[in-house]
């Protein structure tokens, strides 16, 4: 956990003492990047785990299930878990969305995104795709919490792939080409949703041999 982002002065924005502004103010004390990243990897695994057993698959998801997902998987590790973020963010010369902002777009985001696309029991891999991948750009372009939004947004992904009967997502392709992906992003934010649907394409297709 590097100093990804620039916030400003908040309890969102303190970082852990003697972790040199590499670890962000945490509950356990923990100062370590490798350790604070296996603590959140392990509480992921737990709280995927409890989803993939409790989604319905004819459960429309809302922007309260994403906060519930946040809180219940980083709560033991941050104060803020599950809260929209209060601090404006940047990474790489790209602005997120203003804080003040958040709760109207994610509002919104529910409106006209999750209530359109989800749940997916009976979408096509055609739909689920396109489903995927504009909830994922639309999601990532507000970012609403302090940390974890591009694993929660595979969260979400891989929940409305199981909605649809498809085997869990392995998002390797996607961590293998970050520029790629960085692009799809921006050409999203643009209304151009045609890199995104490729990139999870290749996820669906890449999940499935695996399965």
């Amino acid at each position: 956990m590097s100093n990804r982002y620039d916030t400003s002065s908040s309890v969102e924005g303190q970082f852990e003492p003697g972790s040199n502004g590499l670890v962000l103010a945490n509950k356990l004390g923990i100062t370590s990047v490798e350790e604070i990243d296996d603590q959140e990897l392990s509480y992921l695994d737990d709280m995927q785990q409890h989803l993939y057993e409790t989604t319905k698959l004819d459960q429309a998801l809302t922007v309260k299930d994403l906060c519930s997902w946040h809180k219940n998987w980083l709560e033991n590790i941050y104060e803020w878990a599950g809260q929209y973020r209060r601090v404006n963010m940047s990474k790489g010369g790209y602005t997120f969305a203003a804080a003040h902002l958040i709760s109207k777009l994610m509002q919104q985001y529910e409106e006209t995104y999750l209530s359109r696309y989800t749940p997916c029991n009976g979408m096509d891999e055609a739909l689920l795709v396109e489903a995927m991948a504009v909830c994922h750009v639309e999601f990532i372009i507000v970012h609403p919490f302090r940390e974890g939004n591009g694993r929660l947004s595979r969260v979400l992904a891989t929940i409305m792939a199981l909605q649809a009967g498809y085997p869990p997502l392995d998002f390797t392709w996607m961590s293998e080409r970050k520029e790629e992906y960085f692009a799809a992003i921006q050409y999203g934010h643009a209304g151009n949703y045609e890199l995104i649907k490729k990139i999870f394409g290749e996820i669906l297709l890449t999940s499935q041999s695996e399965a």
